[in-house]
């Protein structure tokens, strides 16, 4: 008992010995299997890892994620458990083998004897008719299975959408960078131009201050946005799977023409994502396995037929000698009186159907909703590209024309800052608008329920003036 007691004091973790004191963990004790290796970059990939597409991207996301393992752990598991129910339908085999050493004490005239034998038993017992017990479980099984599979899938999905956000976040982040690189080239402009000026005595002392002030304005953004790189950067190797340190880079997308929205009407997109919406889904065949299982508790209130028997070969080890024997049954299990169990059991599992049915029913109204939303934040993020390419080109044409004109000698400092600080607001802006409508049509094919696994949308997009769809 000392040495119990000593071995469970050592193995307790036990406290801290004093309220002022740290507590010491005791010393770590490795069990089980061994943990994985850390994530890293596939080998297909190291070669271009300093030009990850978003294909590449999605696919290392979905390699590592542990959300997506565990998913397909769980339909597996799901699968299994399937097969198991379906088992129901066949009889069940055992194969018993015993020894028996038999002593029998005198009675009644009778000499004592023993007896030592051995043999092995068959036993088979097969359920005929259970007025829909064994079908309700194997539904429910199967429907269990339908849910996990669709789950899965939305897991994926949300991954997708994880992974493509970020990704255009990072890149958006990446072309602020290079705009505000070329407002501190604008900037190094001006301040020139005032010097110039000054030095000639067309400008006073406040032009060149003004000028330099604007610079270090320009300064302070480009090294926030150069913080937010890395920042962004190790938000998008995060929802890859991987360390938020690990060298990789992404390549620019190719510029096209600003898009002009999608040709899917919104009662479609609504139609398609009632129908094919993963978690909605997974949500109704939740519901069916609920109301699978009222059949499964009416069936355990009814008879059910049985089918068993069994055979038996005995032999001695005294004598050579030998013998069978069988058994054949047929039962009939009537349950007359259980406390009222059965009735509750299938008024329990009524009522939970009636509101796994709810749910789904609840979670549709959520998906039409969420389409809804979705479609109108894309159109309105495309109104915003083009609002804000216009903005650019004006705001480019009007710094254009007020540096020009102080260079020239006709126009004042004030005008040139108003003109930059305008120029590099519609910068920012665009570049905003362009990767927010990335980001919603990615949100629309997700609400949709058809986000690709290589981050692709099948939504159809106009790209030109003609309305011609891709």
């Amino acid at each position: 008992m000392a040495a119990a007691g000593l071995l469970g004091a050592c193995s307790h973790p036990g406290t801290a010995p004093s309220p002022g004191v740290f507590w010491t963990p005791p010393p770590r004790q490795e069990r089980g299997a061994p943990q994985a290796p850390p994530p890293e970059i596939p080998p297909d990939v190291i070669a271009r890892v300093q030009q990850l597409t978003i294909t590449d991207v999605v696919d290392v996301a979905l390699r590592n994620n542990t959300a997506t393992s565990a998913a397909w752990a769980q339909a597996r598991a799901a699968a299994a458990s399937y097969g198991a129910a379906r088992s129901q339908y066949y009889p069940t085999i055992t194969l018993d083998g015993s020894v028996t050493t038999l002593k029998t004490a005198p009675f009644g005239g009778r000499v004592t004897a023993q007896q030592q034998f051995y043999g092995p038993t068959l036993n088979l017992s097969w359920l005929l008719l259970d007025f829909g017990a064994r079908g309700g479980s194997i539904g429910e099984a199967r429907e269990a299975l339908v849910a996990a599979d669709w789950t899965h899938n939305a897991v994926i999905q949300d991954v997708v959408l994880a992974v493509e956000s970020a990704y255009f976040q990072y890149m958006a982040t990446k072309a602020l960078l290079t705009a505000q690189q070329t407002t501190m080239a604008e900037a190094r402009a001006n301040l020139a131009a005032a010097d110039q000026r000054h030095n000639v005595g067309l400008a006073t002392i406040a032009d060149v201050l003004q000028a330099k002030t604007a610079l270090s304005q320009a300064q302070l953004a480009l090294e926030s946005t150069e913080g937010a790189i890395q920042t962004t950067r190790g938000a998008l190797a995060l929802s890859m799977g991987l360390p938020a340190n690990v060298p990789y880079d992404i390549d620019a997308p190719p510029s096209g023409a600003p898009p002009l929205g999608i040709v899917d009407s919104l009662d479609g997109l609504i139609e398609r994502a009632v129908r094919e919406r993963p978690d909605l889904n997974a949500a109704r065949a939740q519901a069916r396995a609920a109301q699978a299982r009222v059949s499964v508790a009416r069936g355990n209130a009814l008879p059910s037929l049985v089918v068993g028997g069994n055979t038996q070969q005995t032999y001695f080890f005294d004598t050579t000698s030998s013998g069978n024997s069988y058994t054949a049954t047929i039962t009939l299990q009537i349950p007359l009186f259980s406390g009222g169990s059965h009735l509750y059991n299938i008024r329990a599992a009524q009522a939970a159907a009636q509101a796994a049915a709810q749910q789904a029913r609840g979670l549709e109204q959520q998906v039409v909703y969420e389409v809804f939303r979705a479609y109108y934040t894309l159109r309105t993020a495309t109104q915003q590209v083009h609002t804000s390419g216009d903005l650019l080109t004006s705001a480019t044409q009007s710094e254009q024309v007020a540096l020009g004109r102080y260079k020239a000698g006709a126009g004042n400092v004030l005008d040139v800052l108003t003109a930059q600080a305008a120029l590099a607001s519609a910068r920012a802006q665009e570049i905003q608008a362009r990767f927010t409508w990335y980001t919603a049509l990615a949100q629309l094919a997700h609400d949709t329920g058809i986000l690709g696994l290589d981050g692709s949308s099948p939504l159809r997009v106009q790209t030109d003036t003609t309305g011609a769809p891709r």
